[in-house]
This record gives structure tokens, C-alpha cells and sequence, in this order.
């Protein structure tokens, strides 16, 4: 019990939060394995009021109000309780016996309210806002092990283990993760809604508290509601302090997932600009996330500049390298089957993730690198008396039939399409339309002119 309840008045004398929130972790430290054992066995249902008004009351350096004092006794006193049936569950795991993760959910949602109600009474200070974090994070997993156990017992096991997976397919059912929703909302509002003084603010838990109802609403396939927190944070932007000034692990989490909402929506530009600022303050170590940000970072560039990854990095990154590696060389050697191949290929990780529609719109990539291969291997127009090579001009005036066949064999002989030139001269029409070529189409001469006086194909150099 002096492990846990010791950690509380330190903090409590430092007023240090995450202190704070380290004596209300489910989790016991590898140089503490027993802590959590010995704190349920040092208390008993009968005297565990009067034991821990003892240890915060006459042990503690600093003086607390009554009002306080009775609201920590509170939330110690839940913590216990959920702490004996996270002990259960670990006894029952193993011996083989079957356990009960949804008691461990409700007792730890016992523990999030009796924090909640001290917020709301305003007994406790700005500085103890990492305890919500705390209770927040671990109300989400204990939800996640409840439904898997629901579904396990069902025989409905269509569960995705990871929990830093983003946009997934979830089946079956997923009551206590909802619940679990709901709870964390309010924790939300009470952030939100806080009319202190910002040095005295609970606004400094909003973002991590959105982080964690993104990743549920991810989880649970709602999307639509992450636009909300969204909506509900510009209108009370005046009020907050700007992003940057939050801790960097809020910042890219948050902008990471605005960046996968914009991408979703297909705003692929704001989508680019937040996924930027994740990329830029992920920690170099953090591979794991550096990984996610950039599997959709690399389709939204795709789309907004035609940029392609480098070689160098996708070799960073295996699994990156396996989903795009084949698709980049592939738009590199303008290769229209190798890259209907790898889209192919990619199908069900592209589409469970969300970006297949968005890497469909590689091929026009792929088409505009083909048609400006053409372009130059045509050559230069022959030189005019008086000229020389340094004057020579690219040929510009191209037929449809040279564009024609070049599509013919980048599609290969076993695609079993077979284009005529009036197709060709429809995507031909197309990429002009776009913008990825500039010049126009002479029906009658069945020849495609392109401009002369700026590049014909925007985006690229020669």
C-alpha cells in the first residue's frame, strides 16, 4: 500500500501529475511486479475508508481540503476495486479458467467517474489532468478485451488485435467499446468547457482526450463523429492554446488522424499539410508511427504533387516497401500492366486501409510518364537553314498512332485489352483536361500538338 499511496503524496507535495498518474496505473513497474497484489491485500472492504483517510490525511506533508481529501478516498477507493478484479481476471488466466473482463471494465469506469466528479466539483487542480489520461487510456483496453471476450464467447472472433490499427473492419459486437465512448465524450466536454485561466486550464487535456476518442471512433468504423470533436474544437479555438504549445505526442497523434479524416473526404491538400506536421514531429524512433503517417502520406502525394518515395526510404520501412515498392517502379517505367499488377496485388490491404481509390489514381501517373516518353523519343524537328543544334526544337506535333502503340505494349500482349485509337485519343483528351499535358488534339490530321512555349508536361523536367 506505502508503494502506491507513498507515490500519491509525493505528487502531491510536487504537484507533479504524471507522478500522480503513475499511482492510479493498472500496470504494476518490472521493479515492482507485487505492487498491485500488495496494495488489495494491505486494504479490506471494511476498513477501507478509515486506512486511506489515515494515508492522505496524516501522513501527507501537504494539507488537503476535506472536500478533496473525500473525493481522492473516492477514486482510491475504486481504484482498489478495480485493481481486485484485474487480480481476478490474472488469477483466473492462470489456472485456465475462463475470465471476466467486462467486471474489470466496469470497475475501471467506476474509477473514470469518480475522477470525473471531482472535476466537476472542481476539487481537483490542472496539474492532476494526467490522471484522465491515464483512466481514459486503460477504459479503452479493458473495453477492447470485454468486446473480444463477448465475441470470443459468441464464436464470432473477427477481431483486428492491434490497437494501433486505423481504419478497420469490426464485426460483431462492440457494446462496452461504445460505452466506453460515451464516457471518454464527457471527458471531452469537461476539457473542452473549462473557463479557468489557461495556466489553470483542464483545455491542456483536450487533444489527448480527442486522441483517444479518434482512435475509438477508428476503431469502431464511425468516422463521421471524429468531425465533431473537430468542429468543436475550431469553435472554441480562441480559447485555447495553439497546438505547438501542447506536448509533441498530442500534436502528432492529432494531426495524424485530421490528416486520415481530410484524406478520407478526399481534401487531399489539407489532408498532405497535417500528415506533413505528424511526419515532422514523430520522433525518429517512433517507427511504428513514422510507418502509419507515411501509408497515407505517400498516396495523398501521389494525388496532390505526383511525387513518388524515394528507393532509400521505402527500404526503411519493409512493410511499405511490400504495399508500394512494386506500384512506385512500376509508375517509374511507366509500365501500365506492372502497375495494375501491384494494385491488384495490393487489393485487400489497400482497400481495409482505405486507400485503394486514392492509388487507382496512380495509373494517370503512370499514363502521363508513357505519353511523355513518347514526346521524347520522338526527337527534335530538323534544324532550318541558319540553325543549330543548340537551336533545335523538340518535336511537337506527335500521331495518335505512335501514342497508341506505346499503350499497347506498356499494357503487354497477355492483358487481353486491346485499344483503338479512338480510346486513345479519349485519355489523350483526358490528361489534357487534367492538366498533366498541354496541347490539344487535331482529329482531322489524327495528331496530338503539344505546346511549345512552356513544358508539355507540367510537373516535370526533361
Amino acid at each position: 500500500m506505502e508503494a502506491i499511496l507513498g507515490l500519491f503524496r509525493e505528487a502531491v507535495a510536487e504537484e507533479n501529475g504524471h507522478k500522480l498518474a503513475q499511482a492510479i496505473t493498472p500496470v504494476a513497474p518490472p521493479d515492482d511486479a507485487g505492487r498491485l497484489y500488495a496494495f488489495h491485500r494491505a486494504l479490506n472492504v471494511h476498513n477501507i475508508q478509515a486506512d486511506l483517510r489515515n494515508e492522505i490525511i496524516y501522513k501527507n506533508s501537504v494539507r488537503l481540503a476535506r472536500t478533496e481529501t473525500n473525493a481522492w478516498i473516492e477514486v482510491f477507493t475504486c481504484y482498489w476495486r478495480a485493481i481486485g478484479e484485474l487480480l481476478a481476471v490474472d488469477g483466473a488466466m492462470n489456472q485456465g479458467k475462463r475470465v471476466d473482463w467486462k467486471k474489470v471494465y466496469e470497475a475501471w469506469k467506476e474509477l473514470l467517474n469518480a475522477l470525473q466528479r471531482g472535476y466537476t466539483s472542481n476539487q481537483f487542480e490542472a496539474w492532476t489532468i494526467p490522471c484522465l489520461y491515464t483512466s481514459g487510456k486503460y477504459l479503452r483496453n479493458f473495453a477492447l478485451k470485454a468486446d473480444e471476450q463477448a465475441r470470443s464467447v459468441e464464436g464470432n472472433v473477427t477481431y483486428n488485435q492491434g490497437l494501433q490499427d486505423d481504419v478497420v473492419s469490426t464485426l460483431g459486437k462492440n457494446e462496452n467499446l461504445q460505452d466506453a465512448a460515451r464516457q471518454i465524450n464527457r471527458i471531452f466536454g469537461l476539457c473542452l468547457s473549462d473557463r479557468s485561466a489557461l495556466e489553470e486550464s483542464r483545455k491542456w487535456g483536450v487533444y489527448y482526450v480527442t486522441n483517444l476518442l479518434f482512435k475509438i471512433y477508428f476503431k469502431l468504423n464511425s468516422i463521421s463523429l471524429c468531425k465533431n470533436l473537430l468542429r468543436s474544437i475550431a469553435v472554441s479555438s480562441s480559447d485555447m492554446p495553439p497546438l505547438d504549445a501542447f506536448p509533441k505526442a498530442h500534436q502528432v497523434t492529432f494531426n495524424y488522424y485530421s490528416g486520415v479524416l481530410f484524406f478520407l473526404e478526399e481534401d487531399y491538400k489539407k489532408a498532405e499539410n497535417f500528415l506533413n506536421e505528424a511526419w515532422s514531429s514523430c520522433h525518429k524512433d517512433a517507427r511504428k508511427n513514422r510507418e502509419l503517417i507515411l501509408t497515407y502520406l505517400i498516396p495523398c502525394r501521389f494525388v496532390t504533387s505526383h511525387k513518388l518515395p524515394s528507393p532509400a526510404l521505402l527500404a526503411l520501412y519493409p512493410r511499405l516497401e511490400c504495399l508500394f515498392g512494386t506500384m512506385v517502379r512500376s509508375i517509374k517505367r511507366a509500365d501500365l500492366a506492372g502497375f495494375d499488377a501491384a494494385l491488384s496485388a495490393g487489393e485487400p490491404e489497400f482497400v481495409k486501409r482505405r486507400i485503394y481509390l486514392t492509388l487507382e489514381r496512380g495509373r494517370d501517373i503512370v499514363l502521363r510518364n508513357l505519353l511523355r516518353k513518347v514526346f521524347l523519343v520522338g526527337g527534335f524537328d530538323p534544324l532550318k537553314e541558319g540553325q543549330t543544334e543548340a537551336d533545335a526544337v523538340r518535336r511537337t506535333r506527335i500521331p495518335v498512332a505512335e501514342f497508341a502503340a506505346a499503350m499497347r505494349l506498356s499494357l503487354g500482349q497477355n492483358n487481353g485489352e486491346v485499344l483503338d485509337d479512338d480510346e486513345v485519343e479519349c485519355m489523350i483528351a483526358n490528361m489534357i483536361y487534367k492538366g498533366s499535358m498541354k496541347g490539344y488534339i487535331s482529329r482531322e490530321r489524327r495528331m496530338v500538338v503539344l505546346s511549345k512555349g512552356a513544358s508539355a508536361f507540367p510537373g516535370t523536367s526533361l
